[in-house]
C-alpha cells in the first residue's frame, strides 16, 4: 500500500494537485504563518526588549473593547479603525518599555508592600464597605480583560515612571517675570472714556422723495422679497404619532403600580451639615465652636483653617452615609442638635441634622395618568420600527404619499411654506412633530427636486449627553411646487422701504459723527473736546478685564481696548451703534496684593511646565530605546 502510495506521489499528475493546494493555502494565509517559521516572532524591538505578539494581541483587545464601549453596543470598528487601534496600543506598549528599561537602569524598584499600598488605594477595587474587595478587584480585571500578574506589572512599571516623573516635576519652577506677565495679562483692569451714538438717536432725516425710496427698494430687493416657498406633502412616524391609537387596560396599569409600589413612596431623608476630622482634638474644638452658635459659613471656613473638610447633604438616606454608625447616630439625633464628636475607624465626626424631611407615598388614582402614559410611550417605542418597516413598503409600493394606509400610526400633512416653517400668510404652518424632526423634514423638503420620489428618513438621536437615547422618527416628503422668490410690489412694501430708509439714513449719521470724532482725537484733541464740539456726551465706562466684561460695555469693544495705547482711539459698531474710546485708567495687578490669583498662575504655569518637561523627556527616552515595529506582524494582529 505505502510503496503504491509513493508511486502515485511521483506522478507529474499529483504534483500538480500538491502544488494548487500549497497556493491555496497562501491565498487563505497559511502563507503568512509559513513566511513567520524562522524569523522574529517579536511585534516591537524597545532598548533590546522584545515585545511578542501574545502581549500585544491581549493589549489591542482591552483598547479595542475600550473602543467598542465608546462607540455603543451596536457599532462594529471598521478595520481602518483596527489599525488605529492597533497603533495606538504598539505606542503605548512602546513607552512603557522604553521608561521600564529606563527606571531599572537608574536603578528604581517598587517594593511589594508599595504595590500593595496602591492596589488597595484604587477606588475601582473597593467594595461597599469602602475598602478593598477581592472579588470587585478580579471582577474589574476580567472586564477590562487583564489577568493579575499583567495589572500588577502594568502597575508596578507605572510606579516606577511616576518615581522619574515625579523627580522631573519637582524641580519646575516657571520664571517670576512670566507669572508677571501673565497676572497683567490676564488680570489688568482698563476703563475707557467713550461716546455711544445710537442709530436711533439720530435727528430724523427730512421725509425722502419717491425718486429715493425706489432707488432704495431696486439696491435691497432681498429685504422686499418674498422668500422660496414649496407646495409639499409630507408624513410622520414617531413614538408620539403612534400614542394616539394606544389604549391601555386599567387592569396593566393596576398591575405595573402594584410592580413599581416601591417607585411611589419616598422614605425619610434628612439635610444634614458634617465636618469631618483627622482627631478628636481637632473635631472637639469644631464642636465646641459649632457649638457656641457658629453658623454653617463660619464652620466651613473653620475646618479649612484647621486642615479639615465638611460636607452637606439636602436629602440624604442611611444608605447614602458610607460610614455605618454616623449614619445611625445622624437618623437618631434631633433636628438642631450638635451630635459629636463620633469616632470611627475612618475618622472622626461632629453633625447637625439641618431638616427632617418625612417619609411619604402616592396612591394608585394618584400616579395611574402618569403610569398610562408610559406604559402608552413604551408600547409605541416598541412599535416604532414595526410601523416604520410597513410604511416604508407602503411608500416605496404606491411611489408617493397619497395612498399611505390609516393603521401605521403615520400622520399626514400637506401646504405651503418657506425655509422656516411659516405659511405665505405669516403663520408657523402646523408640522406635527418635534422640533428636531421639523428641521430634518424642512431641510429634506428644501434640499429636493419638484417630483422626485419620497423616502423614508430617520430623525438622529439629538439627546444631550449623559440623557437616556430617544427612540428615532421617521419622515418622507415630496415637492409638488417651487415657487421661487419674488419681489414684493413697492406700493405693497412702501412702508417698509420707508422705514428701512430712514432707519439706514441714521445710522449713515452716526457714522459720519463717530468718524468725525475719531479723526478728532487722532489729530490731538482729547475725546471730552472732540464731544463738547460735537455736541454729544461722552462717559467713563465701568473698569473691564481682558477676558470679562461688564455691564454697560460692549462686548465688540474689550479686544480693541487691550491692544490701544493711553490716548489711543478706536471706533466700533454694534448692533445698534457705533462707540468711539479712549483708555482713561490702566491698572496693573499687584502680585503682593493679588496673592491668590499670582498663586493660582503659578500652580498652572508649574503645571504647564511639567507637563511639557515630561513629555520632551519620555520622548527623548523612547527614542533612544531605539524601537522597531515588525508593521506586517502588527497588522495581522490588528486584522478582523
Amino acid at each position: 500500500m505505502l510503496a503504491r502510495f509513493r508511486n502515485h506521489l511521483n506522478s507529474w499528475f499529483v504534483r500538480a494537485l500538491f502544488l494548487l493546494l500549497v497556493l491555496a493555502f497562501a491565498v487563505w494565509g497559511v502563507g503568512d504563518v509559513v513566511r513567520l517559521i524562522g524569523g522574529d516572532p517579536a511585534v516591537a524591538t524597545v532598548a533590546g526588549q522584545k515585545l511578542d505578539a501574545p502581549t500585544v494581541a491581549n493589549a489591542f483587545q482591552s483598547q479595542l473593547q475600550a473602543t467598542e464601549r465608546q462607540m455603543g453596543a451596536d457599532a462594529t470598528p471598521t478595520p481602518a479603525m483596527r489599525r488605529e487601534v492597533a497603533l495606538k496600543t504598539i505606542e503605548i506598549l512602546i513607552t512603557q518599555a522604553a521608561m521600564n528599561a529606563k527606571a531599572k537602569a537608574l536603578g528604581i524598584v517598587v517594593p511589594d508592600a508599595a504595590l500593595r499600598q496602591a492596589v488597595f488605594a484604587i477606588p475601582a477595587f473597593q467594595g461597599p464597605a469602602g475598602s478593598f474587595d477581592r472579588r470587585q478587584f478580579e471582577m474589574v480585571l476580567q472586564k477590562n480583560g487583564l489577568d493579575e500578574g499583567r495589572f500588577l506589572d502594568m502597575l508596578r512599571g507605572d510606579m516606577r515612571e511616576q518615581e522619574i516623573l515625579g523627580a522631573l516635576r519637582a524641580g519646575v519652577t516657571p520664571p517670576e517675570t512670566l507669572l508677571r506677565a501673565v497676572l497683567i495679562y490676564q488680570d489688568q483692569t482698563r476703563a475707557a472714556d467713550a461716546v455711544e451714538l445710537p442709530f436711533n438717536a439720530a435727528a430724523p432725516p427730512p421725509a425722502p422723495t419717491e425718486a429715493q425710496l425706489k432707488r432704495y427698494y431696486e439696491n435691497h430687493p432681498g429685504d422686499f422679497s418674498a422668500p422660496e416657498y414649496r407646495r409639499i406633502k409630507a408624513v410622520v412616524l414617531s413614538a408620539d404619532t403612534i400614542l394616539k391609537s394606544i389604549t391601555v387596560p386599567e387592569d396593566e396599569i393596576r398591575q405595573a403600580f402594584e410592580q413599581r409600589k416601591t417607585e411611589f413612596s419616598k422614605p425619610e431623608t434628612r439635610a444634614i451639615e458634617v465636618v469631618v476630622a483627622r482627631t478628636e482634638e481637632a473635631a472637639s474644638k469644631l464642636a465646641i465652636t459649632w457649638r457656641a452658635g457658629a453658623d454653617w459659613t463660619e464652620m466651613t471656613k473653620a475646618a479649612e483653617q484647621a486642615g479639615e473638610s465638611t460636607l452637606s447633604l439636602d436629602a440624604a438616606t442611611p444608605s447614602q452615609i458610607p460610614v455605618p454608625e454616623l449614619a445611625k447616630a445622624i437618623f437618631a439625633a434631633e433636628p438642631g442638635v450638635i451630635t459629636g464628636p463620633l469616632k470611627t475607624d475612618l475618622a472622626w465626626y461632629v453633625a447637625r441634622v439641618v431638616k427632617v424631611n418625612p417619609p411619604s407615598s402616592e396612591g394608585f388614582d394618584a400616579v395611574k395618568d402618569r403610569l398610562r402614559d408610559e406604559l402608552a410611550r413604551q408600547q409605541a417605542n416598541e412599535q416604532l420600527d414595526k410601523y416604520a418597516t410597513k410604511l416604508e413598503d407602503a411608500i416605496a409600493g404606491s411611489g408617493g404619499l397619497d395612498q399611505i394606509p390609516g393603521d401605521l400610526g403615520a400622520v399626514g400633512i400637506a401646504g405651503t411654506l418657506d425655509a422656516e416653517g411659516m405659511t405665505p400668510d405669516g403663520k408657523p404652518a402646523p408640522l406635527p412633530g418635534p422640533e428636531a424632526l421639523n428641521k430634518a423634514l424642512l431641510a429634506a423638503a428644501f434640499q429636493m427636486k419638484k417630483g422626485e420620489p419620497p423616502r423614508l428618513a430617520q430623525t438622529r438621536d439629538e439627546a444631550a449627553p449623559g440623557s437616556p437615547p430617544q427612540p428615532p422618527a421617521y419622515y418622507a416628503v415630496s415637492v409638488e411646487d417651487v415657487i421661487a422668490p419674488t419681489l414684493k410690489p413697492f406700493e405693497q412694501v412702501k412702508p417698509d422701504v420707508t422705514r428701512a430708509w430712514i432707519e439706514a439714513a441714521q445710522r449713515h449719521a452716526q457714522e459720519v459723527t463717530a468718524a468725525t470724532l475719531l479723526a478728532a482725537v487722532e489729530g490731538g484733541q482729547s475725546l471730552a473736546d472732540a464731544a463738547l464740539k460735537a455736541g454729544v456726551r461722552m462717559r467713563r465706562m465701568p473698569p473691564v478685564k481682558r477676558f470679562a466684561g461688564a455691564e454697560g460695555v460692549p462686548a465688540a469693544l474689550l479686544a480693541p481696548l487691550f491692544a490701544l495705547k493711553p490716548g489711543e482711539p478706536t471706533m466700533i459698531e454694534t448692533n445698534d451703534s457705533f462707540v468711539v474710546a479712549v483708555p482713561a485708567e490702566i491698572h496693573d495687578p499687584d502680585p503682593k496684593t493679588d496673592t491668590a490669583e499670582y498663586e493660582k498662575i503659578r500652580a498652572s504655569m508649574q503645571k504647564r511646565l511639567g507637563d511639557d518637561i515630561e513629555e520632551i523627556y519620555v520622548a527623548a527616552v523612547r527614542s533612544a530605546a531605539h524601537p522597531e515595529v515588525n508593521q506586517a506582524l502588527l497588522n495581522q494582529i490588528a486584522a478582523p
